[in-house]
């Protein structure tokens, strides 16, 4: 599967101030990510792009100055918009051993011990304690945690578990 170039990292909620700078929900593992990126983009191909003109990080929300958006109605035009990163920037700041969760969603769930076809993993979310994964079985949608406990191991092409009995059934 090919991997996305640009990463959906956030979502521009409001504006913040009279000159121009936005405010956005981070959904990087931390705002501070959010925050260190020098270029964003309002689409997934990256057409529109930003230079981050200053950023910080304020509880969990990041407050953004961009490139050309110097007014109160320029940012207000923004509002509710998704943004996007590039690979090459979020890749500065993600642990040896993990994954983006753009690579995951779509790859099949492989039982580690029979090599059985689980399910297709379609949606990731968190909880504080965990992501959780949302998963699509033949019958039916399935959530397991995604704890080392039943992921053993994620390659390129699957994600191989080890469910208890009834967790994916």
């Amino acid at each position: 599967m090919a991997k996305h170039q640009y990463l959906r990292c956030g979502e521009i909620i409001n504006t913040h101030g009279v000159r121009g700078a936005v405010k956005v929900r981070s959904e990087c593992d931390s705002p501070k990510i959010l925050a260190s990126l020098r270029h964003i983009y309002l689409d997934p191909n990256g057409d529109v792009a930003f230079d981050v003109v200053s950023a910080s990080v304020m509880g969990h929300f990041v407050l953004l100055t961009l490139s050309g958006v110097n007014t109160l109605d320029a940012a207000a035009a923004l509002k509710n918009k998704i943004i996007y990163a590039g690979r090459d920037e979020l890749e500065e700041h993600i642990a040896p051993g993990a994954h983006f969760i753009a690579d995951l969603i779509g790859l099949p769930l492989i039982h580690a011990d029979t090599g059985e076809e689980l399910g297709i993993l379609k949606d990731v979310f968190n909880v504080g304690a965990s992501d959780i994964y949302v998963v699509d079985t033949p019958r039916g949608e399935k959530m397991m945690p995604a704890v080392a406990e039943y992921v053993k191991e994620i390659t390129d092409d699957a994600i191989l578990v080890r469910p208890i009995e009834g967790m994916l059934d």
